[in-house]
């Protein structure tokens, strides 16, 4: 029995260490994988990448656009290369970026000089101090007594006067601004409103958190709320110093002040109709609409349904999306977009080939591309023949709805005299 009693006490005294040596392991094996999964490839290379310094202009780039508005290398001819560096894709990302705020500025020259737009500052009434954006418009935008045409982008990166800043960089200037849209519309007699949608704040750095300092030892008479921004602090600590480890390129902390009236897309489109639009002499107003600007368009219409109905004769939108029944259009609104409105969107049909679409808002055409960005480009020619025809069609109605009083009176003279 004593024998057994050993054996028993033998047993038991390894199980509980294989039960400890294993409760061990597993703690090892959760840190471990803890630890590699805070571990990214890619992230760690940044210890090797360039500075995030890039050339300011498009001749430091050593890029220019050719006589067909393809951006070219200055020396080899070649396109645009996105993996300037191999492996070091964030690098090439920034220096992406970089090209397009150059492009950006080059687009507004080119709406300056070539079109002869003029950049309107918005608010109307800013103060010196506070953050601004603006627009462009035509000389005549406001008092060209007959035709005016609104152009509003979709959402992200673009800025006035662009529709796809991937064309810009990767296609040509036509495909990817508004330009040729401009060019078109100022030669056939309309006024120009070139709306800013997605340029909504003024980015500030961040300041610097007070309180920065080491933490002193914990006691344990302090309050509970002390010891807990105490050990918010350290742990911000650490994990600054394993991000200044891991990225020694961190990017600057930045805060996003709102431009008064003009803090999101929707609140910009309604912002210039109030302030500009609603004000021009225009009898005919025309809106292209690329992607989020046809809900933009929407917003502004169930905000000003009367006067949008009034004067605005017809709306081309292009792979807009937009949608009546999450944005709570009423009846009246979807009955004028199904007379007023057509969206040319992605499809593999060719173009003007009418599209069944999933929500019966307005009449659906194919643009010919299945490309999104490149719906505005494509369904160019037909945005305009569409706007003629409205024209068209509602001067044979001003012609008829003239022509019937003085029609009714002689029917009625007429019988009269055969009374």
């Amino acid at each position: 029995m004593l024998f057994g009693a050993d054996v028993f006490v033998f047993c038991f005294a390894w199980l509980t260490m294989a039960q400890l040596l294993a409760q061990e392991d597993k703690e090892k094996t959760t840190a471990l994988k803890d630890l590699l999964s805070r571990i990214d490839l890619d992230e760690l290379m940044k210890k090797d990448e360039p500075p995030l310094v890039f050339p300011k202009t498009l001749e430091e780039f050593e890029y220019a656009f050719n006589e067909h508005g393809q951006l070219r290398h200055t020396k080899t001819g070649e396109p645009f290369v996105f993996n300037h560096k191999e492996d070091l894709h964030r690098w090439n990302q920034k220096r992406y970026e970089a090209l397009g705020e150059i492009i950006t500025q080059h687009v507004y020259e080119r709406l300056e000089q070539d079109c002869g737009l003029r950049r309107q500052t918005l608010p109307v009434d800013a103060t010196e101090d506070e953050p601004k954006t603006f627009m462009y418009m035509s000389e005549d935008a406001l008092s060209n007594p007959s035709r005016l045409l609104i152009l509003i982008q979709g959402s992200g990166v673009v800025r006035a006067g662009q529709w796809a800043r991937r064309l810009i960089i990767n296609n040509d200037l036509d495909s990817g601004t508004q330009i040729p849209f401009i060019t078109r519309a100022i030669e056939e007699g309309y006024g120009v409103v070139v709306l800013n949608p997605n340029d909504n704040f003024l980015e500030v750095e961040k300041a610097e958190e007070p309180g920065g300092g080491e933490a002193a030892p914990d006691g344990s008479d302090e309050p509970a709320e002390k010891r807990e921004r105490k050990e918010e602090r350290e742990s911000k600590r650490r994990t600054d110093f394993y991000e200044k480890y891991r990225n020694p390129q961190k990017e600057k902390e930045t805060d996003r002040i709102p431009i008064r009236g003009n803090s999101s897309p929707e609140e910009h489109t309604l912002y210039v109709w109030d302030h500009f639009i609603s004000t021009s002499l225009a009898k005919n107003i025309f809106v292209v609409a690329h992607s989020y600007g046809g809900l933009s368009f929407l917003d502004l219409m169930i905000q000003r349904e009367e006067e949008v109905k009034s004067r605005v004769r017809a709306v081309a939108m292009t792979d807009s999306v937009h949608n009546v029944w999450h944005q709570n259009a009423n009846r009246s609104i979807q009955g004028w977009l199904k007379e007023r409105c057509c969206n040319w969107v992605s499809s593999p049909e060719p173009l003007d080939t009418p599209v069944e679409p999933m929500l019966p808002d307005c009449l659906h055409l194919s643009a010919g591309t299945e490309r999104h960005d490149l719906t505005s480009w494509r369904s160019f020619h037909s945005i305009f023949r569409f706007f003629s025809k409205h024209m068209e069609q509602d001067e044979n109605d001003r012609e008829v709805s003239t022509a019937t009083p003085v029609s009714m009176r002689s029917s009625n003279r007429a019988r009269h005299e055969d009374l």
